[in-house]
């Protein structure tokens, strides 16, 4: 389900000045580095810009999982390399864009799919480029 992204309130949340750390565990900092407000961090363009959730696990290696919410921003044109959001074959669908010599493909970020040449006489209609993805890791 597609939905438009509105200027909302302004919800700034504390954000710590350390790095929580990925490897070993060290002494905890609680300095403080002011406030951050998530819109602001990932929503640059609000009029532009729309939320989709992914489906399936085609873009599993471009770290984009089934259930992730995607920011999607409408007023980026595609290159090479980007992850967009469009429509193939009457469905939307999440791939990277993919340029090879003068050919031009929507390709899976997993082996398990194959890359879809654009053809050259068809416009592929390109909603957005995705600039973020949001995953859940606790459903409580």
């Amino acid at each position: 389900m597609l939905r438009p992204v509105f200027p909302a309130n302004s919800l700034a949340l504390v954000l710590y000045s350390s790095k929580v750390r990925a490897g070993f565990p060290s002494p905890a900092d609680d300095h403080t580095d002011g406030e951050l407000d998530l819109n602001e961090l990932v929503v640059r363009r609000p009029a532009a810009t729309f939320y989709a959730r992914a489906e399936g696990d085609s873009m599993r290696d471009a770290g984009i999982f089934d259930g992730d919410l995607l920011v999607v921003d409408r007023s980026l044109r595609p290159d090479h390399g980007d992850i967009v959001v469009a429509v193939l074959n009457g469905c939307l669908t999440v791939k990277r864009v993919s340029r090879s010599g003068s050919r031009w493909f929507l390709a899976s970020a997993n082996p398990a799919y194959p890359s879809v040449p654009i053809p050259e006489d068809d416009e592929c209609l390109v909603w957005g480029v995705v600039t973020f993805s949001l995953r859940q890791h606790c459903a409580r």
